[in-house]
């Protein structure tokens, strides 16, 4: 009996529904990239939202041990050592899969791997440090995984860097991620870890959040006129318009009572982005591919 809660809390702590979440840059690049090998897809897919992401979360549960809620788990359980050893194994077969795509591949799978352990290891610690936390986040799950994706799933295997998509996967993801610290200031300083989110305060957090959507909006713009096919933007926009409308909402919300800075609402503005913008660049998809 005790082993068998034991191996479901270790499931639990992986919080595999979190990769839902992360979807929206693999889409926008699937979205954007002209040939796709779609077997290669398929297995970056997987290897991203089943493998590494998972292993991820697992071992930042680990090295945390937290009480209080984390993404997706109001009442996380205790984390054993068994979890430790299950994102080891994660890892490990993430980056043997990653062979079968390629060599740049995999060679950016072990960067996020390394920079998702830095970011969480009690020897190094990155997400103890405000800004250096922040950006090493919003580097490895925007930019460098756009351009992992593009390595993997292109029929192409020159090198390039579509620089201008990179960038506006990480202000998208750098305009959601202090949102999701925002109630967790108590519990990050009670173990020595001071956020973005913190150091800005709830309604700085808000403000900073609008400021990285603006510019990604802005970057979009251009980045679909440049192409001929701004309309693609707009198209965009009716999907964007629940996330922005929930965000408003909340903002007012915390204005008016600081404890609206919630788990539950945190939660809930991480499934209206996601569920919305993974919509919107599939039908991106659907109209560049179909």
């Amino acid at each position: 009996m005790a082993r068998t809660l034991i191996r479901k809390n270790t499931l639990l702590l992986l919080r595999v529904p979190f990769s839902f979440f992360l979807m929206p840059v693999y889409f926008f690049l699937l979205s954007q990239v002209s040939a796709i090998d779609y077997g290669r897809a398929a297995l970056v897919f997987l290897i991203l939202h089943l493998f590494i992401y998972p292993a991820s979360n697992g071992y930042n549960s680990y090295m945390d041990r937290d009480t209080e809620s984390i993404g997706l788990l109001k009442a996380p359980p205790p984390a054993g050592k068994d979890l430790y050893y299950l994102t080891l194994l994660l890892d490990a077969a993430g980056i043997a899969l990653s062979l079968l795509v390629g060599a740049v591949f995999t060679f950016c799978v072990l960067a996020n791997v390394a920079a998702s352990r830095a970011y969480s290891y009690r020897g190094i610690r990155l997400k103890k440090f405000p800004l250096t936390g922040f950006l090493t986040v919003i580097l490895f799950q925007g930019a460098v995984t756009y351009f992992m994706v593009f390595a993997g799933v292109s029929v192409s295997r020159e090198l390039v860097f579509p620089w201008e998509a990179m960038l506006v996967s990480s202000l998208l993801f750098g305009s959601l991620y202090p949102l999701t610290q925002i109630y967790q200031h108590r519990q990050d300083l009670e173990d020595g870890v001071q956020t973005i989110s913190y150091r800005l305060g709830y309604m700085g957090t808000f403000a900073f959040s609008a400021s990285l959507y603006l510019a990604a909006e802005v970057l979009l713009f251009f980045y679909f006129e440049q192409r001929n096919v701004g309309i693609h933007f707009w198209i965009l926009q009716l999907f964007f318009l629940p996330v922005m409308a929930y965000f408003l909402y909340w903002w007012h919300k915390v204005w008016q009572d600081r404890t609206q800075a919630s788990f539950r609402y945190a939660m809930q503005m991480n499934a209206v982005a996601a569920s919305c913008t993974n919509a919107a660049f599939l039908l991106l998809f659907y109209l560049n591919h179909a």
